[in-house]
């Protein structure tokens, strides 16, 4: 374990500052680090979006890797971290993807390095193919791209997509068990050793579990942004995320766990398939959240892709609404 890296693992990640945007249906947060005093003028854009039940500060760790490259921002989706729910109840896949889009249309940001975890990859995914002028690359970690059958660990998150699940789940979690165990079946389901994980971690995703409890919105959003997912993942034709990938044209740099519960590295090889100019980085001891877990190989991966991308260029394509 390099030393960086073991300091993320002891130390709980810094929460950026945020201010909040209004985007059609919605106003998000959005997170940014303070550029290092070293960092030079003219660093490229980039734009962090996370997974299911994440938040922005899920990208602390690497965005503090990349702050002498990218001028990186994170933004929580509409229902999560900082963001309230839509405004207008969307909580589809296209919903977030409205949202992202809305964001980078108001800021003037783009075209943006993009990056996606888990959800925050099938959103990037289908943004890249819809409005190719708003992305220069794209990196996935885990992305949450259709996959039959799903992994055995993962099925009790699709079942929160069916009726009646969530109130159940709620009554069996009201037996005494508190945030602290709660909180450590997280952690098992997205790390791939969660053992390694310091006290200070531990603590800081217990503080942001007993948050999310008393947030009213917090399971209705969770719920509702399952439901999506597992709509989009049954969507035909143009909507279908993989034919949405193939039409893909930038760089993507592909991340997968061997150690990864809820998205099996077996999909690996069709996305490779899938995009046009793909690399693909496998980490063995790593699960759901790599860019958590195992920052510093995936920023010399992103380094290398934007190195390789050189001096930006126009995107031409269509510009699509989701």
């Amino acid at each position: 374990m390099s030393s960086a890296e073991q300091q993320v693992r002891q130390e709980p990640a810094a929460a950026p500052g945020f201010r909040t945007v209004e985007v059609p249906g919605s106003v998000v947060a959005v997170h940014r680090l303070d550029a290092a005093p070293e960092a030079p003028d003219g660093r490229e854009p980039a734009l962090f979006v996370h997974g299911l039940g994440g938040s922005a500060a899920n990208w602390t760790a690497l965005l503090g890797r990349l702050t002498d490259l990218v001028d990186g921002e994170a933004l929580d989706l509409p229902g999560f971290g900082e963001s309230a729910p839509p405004l207008d109840g969307n909580l589809s896949l296209s919903g977030h993807v409205r949202a992202v889009i809305g964001y980078l249309e108001a800021s003037g940001r783009g075209p943006v390095h993009l990056f996606g975890n888990s959800l925050g990859g099938a959103v990037t995914v289908r943004l890249a193919a819809l409005r190719p002028d708003l992305v220069r690359s794209l990196t996935l970690i885990s992305p949450a791209l259709p996959e039959l059958p799903p992994q055995r660990t993962a099925w009790p998150t699709g079942l929160l997509a069916v009726p009646g699940v969530p109130a159940l789940l709620r009554r069996v979690r009201s037996d005494g068990r508190g945030p602290e165990e709660a909180t450590a079946d997280v952690l098992r389901l997205v790390y791939g050793d969660p053992d390694a994980l310091s006290p200070a971690i531990r603590a800081e995703a217990v503080a942001q579990y007993r948050r999310r409890l008393e947030l009213p919105y917090a399971m209705p959003a969770l719920v509702g942004t399952v439901r999506g997912i597992v709509s989009a993942y049954t969507e035909r034709g143009d909507q279908a995320l993989w034919r949405q990938a193939a039409r893909v044209g930038v760089p993507v740099l592909l991340v997968y766990g061997l150690r990864d519960k809820l998205v099996s590295y077996q999909s690996a090889r069709r996305a490779c398939t899938a995009f046009a100019d793909s690399r693909l980085l496998v980490l063995p001891d790593s699960g759901h959240v790599s860019m958590m877990e195992h920052p510093d190989e995936v920023a010399r991966e992103v380094r290398e892709l934007l190195g390789r991308i050189g001096t930006p260029r126009p995107v031409r394509g269509t510009t699509d609404t989701p």
